[in-house]
């Protein structure tokens, strides 16, 4: 009893370590997003390199962020050791520091594009904020999947698209539609993950209140949407090279096999949903471009 006890709380502590706290595998979602906006504009003839640099690592630094405060929450759980509560408050306080650093940049880009930018901004950083923290905190409400189709999906790529270009068309909120449903699915694939945990720590969020059955179809509803949403953008003549989008397709298998995997086998549906993002996301830009 007492050497399942310690091998829990070690493995309690390790999910609090910088390193994993920070998420790596979910950059992809910044990286994508901003990247897609930049593209766009490219296509519209509207070039900028060094913006565009600064328009990436801003989106990196919110991304890094909202992973880092993401675990803030998880304070009011009763079985966490001394040295878990002094982990996740060090990594608040690196999420609160790259806010700043991305505030700053964000700052440099509102001065150079336009005010329209200070209020995406400011919805951003809110929505970020609000992930885990009370009073809002929508991860518990369930609602943190519908959210992030929003802020870390459509408002990064027409944030990104302003930043260069300070206009918005109709085409680009369109056009973000396939990554920010990706994004979402992303998310989702975390929460399949947790769901046991969130379970048993009473955290509502979406997952939990669908059931997992509900959940596993949800994503592979996603998956089909991605997809779907860039045939009809093919059909609409907004995204000519629609057929390079078919080439991520083998890599979202391996997600797609871990969903009706248990414990393990199935921790590595985000790590692995995040790489087929980033394959998506990459092919995706190039059906924007050819």
């Amino acid at each position: 009893m007492h050497r399942d006890t310690a091998a829990k709380s070690n493995m309690i502590a390790e999910k609090y370590l910088f390193w994993r706290a920070i998420r790596p595998f979910s950059f992809s979602v910044a990286l994508i997003v901003c990247l897609t906006g930049i593209v766009i504009a490219y296509r519209d003839g509207i070039t900028n390199i060094p913006l565009s640099l600064l328009i990436l690592s801003a989106g990196l630094l919110l991304q890094t962020g909202v992973n880092l405060i993401n675990d803030y929450a998880d304070l009011s759980q009763p079985e966490l050791s001394p040295a878990s509560i002094r982990q996740i408050k060090a990594n608040f306080n690196y999420g609160l520091i790259s806010f700043l650093l991305a505030a700053i940049i964000g700052f440099f880009l509102i001065i150079n594009s336009g005010p329209l930018l200070l209020v995406l901004t400011a919805i951003g950083v809110v929505g970020a904020l609000g992930y885990t923290l009370e009073p809002i905190n929508y991860k518990r409400r369930g609602l943190a999947v519908l959210l992030v189709f929003w802020l870390m999906g459509v408002l990064m790529v027409v944030g990104s698209y302003y930043a260069l270009s300070s206009e918005i068309t109709a085409d680009l909120f369109l056009l973000s539609v396939p990554v920010s449903l990706f994004t979402s699915l992303l998310l989702l694939s975390n929460e399949i993950r947790d769901f046991e945990d969130d379970c048993a720590n009473g955290i509502n969020t979406l997952t939990v209140r669908l059931g997992y059955p509900t959940a596993v179809v949800l994503y592979r509803s996603l998956v089909v949407s991605v997809y779907l949403a860039c045939l009809l953008l093919y059909l609409f003549n907004l995204l000519p090279g629609a057929l390079w989008v078919l080439l991520s397709l083998p890599v979202l298998l391996l997600p797609l096999g871990r969903l009706e995997k248990t414990g393990a086998d199935r921790s590595r549906l985000p790590p692995e949903t995040g790489r087929s993002f980033l394959c998506f996301g990459l092919c995706y830009c190039l059906a924007l471009l050819f």
